[in-house]
């Protein structure tokens, strides 16, 4: 019965990730169009701070600590003892994330200096003034996460799946309605009212778990008593997940500022670029992560752990088989897609060229990128937690160095940045795999390299279909109406998939049914 439950809430999981990721990417295009690239890198660099605190706290090593110890007491001493542990947190998350918004709202200009220290005045000023107001969103965040850890933990998955979706839903209608109240024509000024629609958004991811937590028997009372052994276990256990998550915040942030020193407009490029690669990360890489980690979990505790290696590798094999045709198809069709999903208002085609530049190079990466969501929690599986946080280390002196090669040496821009991103990415995974032969005992090495071979054979059909899409569809549909590139887009996307499909049936590419049954089991129907 746990089993077919787990399975119905990762597919719940699943749909709900699919739909808050399609909102985002509404939500950015439509601020993208009213706004133009150049404004909403301001909003993007004010944002970047409060969000990489919700990535590195709120939503990653908090949520997965708080979860691990406030389950255990469940079991252990009952609901009663798990709820007192809860207050406790929440006011000790209160608190703390309280003092943080202040300080952030306080040295918003230092901090803004060191992200975009190329700035104007004025548009460093009004970078400053976004970030104050946006900082309290990081408080709301950190809250929400608890509600969902506590939720999930008692096996109540809908709301909490849904809560990010909320997000979205109210920083697109908040920021829209305020942007407009504050200017009708959407000029720079109207970014305070999408930055306090993202307050609002924060705000609504808190408050629609509320009701289910209240039926879940949680009453909050400030509880300040935080010398409890499960508080003093929470820390222990976030302590190195943060340091670890904190290599790759700080590349984002390395990224973001030499961004800026291109122009704001280029910091939009990439994000808009990254956004969509992360797409099929989502779908793809986190979905067989899902599914492979509480395997090899249960394997690694296990007295006899031969099927770790191999089950592991399996794993990166069926991700290098959905994900492979994503980044071959992205390579061909990047300029056409964001054209379509973007091009519209102050989103113009310049920024649609280097935009889809910037995905082109996203994309040469995107398989080493699927392939580490599936490699790197595994370590933690067998104890070995420090080792990616090494190699995510290093990978911030070689993010730098590349980032200032081909920047100021090779002049590419900020295509250098996606580049050096994608190489940074795979010797990320190059050094991982090397690192996981030894504990894993055998990872199917010669499995791998064939695997991959037989991809990308079945990878050249797909290609030629996107290149035939790309070469006839202005000869089919001469005037080019949006519906006519859309109607040209699907049908290449379609073609292609079925190409690659047909393909790997014959070369017999046995991961073409193992990728049915996992997208079986993420929509919960077996």
């Amino acid at each position: 019965m746990s089993r077919k439950l787990n399975t119905r809430a990762s597919g719940i999981i699943a749909l709900a990730v699919m739909f808050s990721r399609v909102l985002g990417l509404v939500r950015e295009v439509l601020f993208n169009s009213l706004f133009g690239t150049a404004a909403m890198g301001l909003f993007i660099i004010a944002f970047r701070i409060p969000n990489l605190l919700r990535d590195l706290f709120a939503e990653g090593a908090l949520s997965t600590a708080f979860v691990t110890v406030f389950s255990q007491r469940i079991e252990k001493e009952g609901d009663a003892s798990a709820w007192s542990l809860a207050a406790k947190m929440m006011t000790l998350v209160a608190v703390f994330m309280s003092l943080v918004s202040v300080l952030g709202v306080v040295f918003s200009g230092q901090l803004v200096g060191l992200l975009a220290p190329g700035f104007a005045p004025a548009d460093a000023g009004f970078t400053i003034l976004l970030t104050r107001i946006m900082y309290p969103f990081i408080l709301l965040v950190s809250l929400a996460a608890l509600v969902m850890g506590m939720l999930n933990s008692k096996n109540i998955f809908t709301a909490p799946a849904m809560a990010s979706s909320f997000f979205n839903i109210g920083s697109i209608a908040g920021g829209a309605a305020f942007g407009w109240f504050i200017d009708p024509h959407f000029g720079r000024g109207a970014l305070v009212g999408l930055a306090l629609g993202t307050l609002l958004g924060g705000l609504l991811q808190l408050v629609v778990q509320l009701p289910s937590l209240w039926r879940a028997g949680f009453r909050f009372r400030p509880d300040f008593r935080w010398a409890d052994p499960g508080i003093l276990r929470i820390l222990a256990i976030m302590v190195p997940s943060v340091i670890a998550a904190s290599a790759v915040q700080v590349n984002v942030l390395i990224n973001t500022g030499f961004a800026a020193g291109v122009g704001a407009d280029a910091v939009t490029w990439l994000n808009s670029a990254f956004r969509l690669m992360q797409l099929p990360i989502g779908v793809f890489g986190v979905a067989v992560a899902t599914v492979t980690l509480p395997v090899v979990s249960r394997i690694a505790a296990d007295a006899d752990t031969s099927a770790f290696g191999p089950t592991l590798g399996k794993a990166m094999r069926l991700a290098v088989f959905l994900t492979l045709p994503a980044a071959v198809g992205l390579w061909f069709i990047a300029q056409p897609v964001i054209g379509l999903i973007y091009e519209h208002g102050k989103f113009v085609a310049r920024d649609t060229v280097q935009t889809g530049l910037a995905l082109q190079l996203y994309a040469v990466g995107l398989v080493a990128y699927s392939c580490i969501k599936v490699l790197s929690p595994a370590f933690y599986a067998i104890d070995r937690k420090w080792t990616p946080m090494l190699v995510s280390f290093a990978s911030i002196a070689l993010n730098v160095s590349l980032n200032y090669w081909f920047m100021f040496h090779l002049g590419l821009g900020h295509r250098g940045l996606a580049l050096s991103t994608t190489i940074c990415a795979i010797l990320n995974f190059a050094a991982l795999y090397l690192l996981m032969l030894g504990p894993a005992g055998r990872l199917d090495s010669a499995k791998f390299l064939f695997a991959l071979a037989r991809c990308a054979l079945a990878a050249v059909p797909l290609g030629l279909v996107c290149h035939a899409g790309l070469r006839f569809s202005p000869e089919v549909f001469p005037e080019q109406f949006f519906w006519q590139r859309a109607l040209a887009l699907f049908a290449t996307i379609a073609a292609a998939s079925l190409a690659y499909i047909a393909a790997s049936f014959l070369l017999g590419v046995e991961e073409t049914g193992d990728a049915a049954r996992i997208v079986r089991r993420r929509l919960g129907r077996n």
